[in-house]
């Protein structure tokens, strides 16, 4: 791995979309250094709750919770690029590095691709040379989770092109979902750099079927046009916004005058689908784009995750600023013609939320939201993308 790959790694992640364009009335100092301070906040928070013995963080879902942390960590606006790592910090990629598999994998047990996905990219921030191997070696699990039922090279099956948690059953993944997918999709498109680093012998390695994610990808999206499913809703409020699975939804569910059960669409599984679309390659002018991007901005709030309340709010912020961010889209437009400065609008929400001891939490916990660690990585996460573009 040359020195100059882990240079171009590191600023893929961690700088703005190429081509993006902040504009000097979009840049608010008082606010950089409102969230620089709440950032080291939170970072003292989540290092008090480190595993001194072990370097992780969190017992449920270990390395998935230790790569959030160590993400958040990385990503911190105060961070200089060659500035060595601290004890604590070193610790926690120990502990991830302690969990690789035999098969690539990196993960304790269970939910496989999502563990993995999210340790490929925390360690995408800190590559070095010696961890080349491990990092190919999870590229390449994380495209084996791919979804291909019945016939082979055919997307003849509902969740063929998807990507599930990753939990083997006989030999196959579970099942597939938006979310997993975005993670998957996120982990190969900030570690696609390691193939550009092996020159021709890039050929041999194992590729996503892309056009087949797409596919997926879309057969979860609310829109007619590109989806011909039973469920889809052809209620405008639901046009362009997406559901968990093909045929499931965390939302709601509604008869139709013609008998049909239809699904809601909801937020933050609405942004996974704009992320999964942008991390396969689509523009910003394909029609998918832009429905999902109408229906974000229609529905923009940041009191609920729209659809679902309080259920996964803070994984909405998470997904919505990533997803804004790579989008490159500084202002929203509502379905009323308000404009939205949606760094500034989540910037000081999450300011204003953050607890005495620096933590975020949820008080609704389904997906782990009680969970302060998770929560306050999530955050984190979102306010290094929101300082970014400030």
């Amino acid at each position: 791995m040359r020195a100059t790959l882990c240079t171009s790694l590191i600023c893929l992640t961690l700088s703005l979309p190429v081509g993006a364009q902040i504009t000097s009335g979009a840049r608010n100092e008082s606010l950089k250094q409102e969230i620089e301070l709440a950032y080291q906040r939170g970072l003292a928070f989540l290092k008090s709750k480190q595993n001194t013995s072990t370097g992780q963080w969190g017992d449920a879902e270990p390395v998935a919770f230790t790569a959030l942390a160590l993400t958040s960590a990385m990503l911190s606006p105060s961070r200089k690029l060659d500035t060595p790592l601290n004890a604590e910090i070193e610790k926690a990629y120990r502990f991830i590095l302690s969990n690789v598999k035999p098969d690539g994998g990196i993960y304790v047990q269970a939910r496989a691709n999502y563990n993995t996905s999210l340790a490929l990219v925390a360690l995408m921030l800190n590559p070095k040379l010696e961890n080349e191997e491990t990092l190919l070696r999870a590229r390449r699990f994380i495209v084996g989770q791919q979804n291909d039922f019945d016939e082979k090279g055919k997307t003849d099956n509902p969740f063929d092109g998807g990507v599930g948690y990753g939990t083997p059953k006989n030999g196959k993944p579970a099942h597939a979902d938006m979310s997993n997918t975005h993670f998957a999709l996120e982990a190969l498109y900030y570690s696609k750099g390691l193939l550009a680093d092996k020159g021709d012998a890039a050929k041999n390695e194992p590729q996503l079927n892309y056009g087949a994610a797409l596919e997926f990808i879309q057969r979860c999206q609310n829109r007619p046009e590109s989806n011909d499913a039973s469920w889809v809703s052809k209620e405008a409020q639901d046009h362009g916004g997406f559901v968990y699975s093909p045929g499931e939804t965390r939302g709601k569910e509604v008869k139709t005058s013609d008998g049909r059960t239809a699904l809601r669409s909801y937020g933050s599984i609405s942004y996974a689908g704009l992320l999964s679309f942008i991390y396969a390659g689509l523009e910003a002018g394909d029609p998918r784009v832009k429905a999902v991007v109408d229906w974000l901005s229609t529905n923009f709030t940041l009191e609920e995750n729209p659809g679902l309340g309080d259920e996964g709010k803070f994984y909405y912020f998470h997904t919505m600023a990533k997803g804004l961010a790579i989008a490159k889209i500084d202002v929203l437009r509502m379905k009323d013609g308000t404009l939205i400065d949606w760094r500034k609008e989540l910037g000081q929400k999450l300011l204003n939320i953050q607890k005495a001891n620096g933590s975020w939490s949820n008080e609704t916990g389904r997906w782990m939201e009680s969970d302060d660690v998770l929560v306050t990585s999530y955050t984190l996460m979102a306010l290094a993308r929101i300082h970014q573009g400030l």
